[in-house]
């Protein structure tokens, strides 16, 4: 996917290992439990993962669900370089686009996706290829990021992005991560696929800053919009390093960083 002239799918590089060392733990290891919770109680035999990223999900519900057949996928062959030390009888990984899943026809009972569907370009033909390897009544769970404006840590290094470019402020935050958090669209585009019994759950949690530097080099390191800034004047891009660690600092000081989230799930319709 190619927006703004940059690749924003493409997390491949250097930048797996500074988004699981850095995201991992500030952003997703919470959320990763609470979607391997709620899959849990459905069950499942045979699970999906989409948008698997460095296994932080797969391993929390090969945890949940010991039983369970996991397939982990990602677009990234750089980011699943990652998760393949997990592989066994019962956890496979491959490289697979959502948009075209190499699977059979009502094959799984679960899909599980943290964090990938609004970065997908064409998400009806994406969801139309999850309810097509779900079994009828089987289900789709997935979260995405809230408003920006929600979710602390990320609103501070998109202001200071901002601050240091103001005349063409980098974009990546917006218009990938926290692009998808309509309600309505999100049904809609379920409904068109061939979903029912859609429920959207906003989640609140805390973001786990250690440290403001680490946590400004994840949002930068870890995602795509390194590259983007690599085009920058790097003295400007230092000083947006700057501004966001201070940024970080300066809400720290107020209180936990707090971070907000939809938990989607429905079902395929049955027949």
């Amino acid at each position: 996917m190619t927006v703004g002239g940059h690749s924003d799918v493409a997390f491949t590089g250097t930048v797996p290992a500074a988004y699981d060392r850095y995201l991992v733990p500030l952003l997703f290891e919470p959320y990763a439990e609470d979607l391997a919770r709620r899959a849990a109680r459905q069950a499942p035999g045979n699970i999906l993962e989409i948008a698997a990223g460095t296994g932080v999900v797969t391993r929390h519900l090969a945890e949940a669900l010991p039983e369970a057949r996991i397939t982990a996928t990602d677009l990234n062959p750089d980011m699943l370089a990652f998760v393949r030390p997990l592989e066994n009888e019962r956890i496979a990984v491959s490289v697979a686009d959502a948009q075209a899943l190499p699977f059979a026809d009502k094959l799984f009972d679960l899909i599980v996706c943290q964090y990938g569907y609004m970065f997908v370009p064409d998400r009806a033909l994406a969801y139309r290829e999850a309810a097509r390897v779900l079994r009828p009544g089987g289900q789709i769970l997935f979260n995405v990021w809230d408003d920006i404006a929600d979710n602390d840590a990320a609103n501070a290094v998109n202001l200071a992005l901002a601050e240091a470019f103001p005349d063409d402020p980098p974009r990546f935050l917006e218009r990938g991560p926290f692009s998808y958090h309509d309600h309505a669209l999100i049904e809609a585009e379920l409904t068109a696929a061939g979903f029912d019994d859609i429920a959207i759950e906003r989640v609140e949690m805390e973001s786990q800053v250690a440290d403001p530097r680490g946590a400004v080099d994840g949002f930068i390191k870890g995602n795509p919009l390194a590259a983007e800034l690599s085009e920058r004047d790097p003295v400007a891009v230092a000083a947006a390093y700057d501004r966001a660690r201070q940024h970080i600092a300066d809400k720290l000081r107020l209180g936990p960083l707090g971070m907000a989230a939809l938990v989607v799930s429905a079902i395929a319709q049955r027949g």
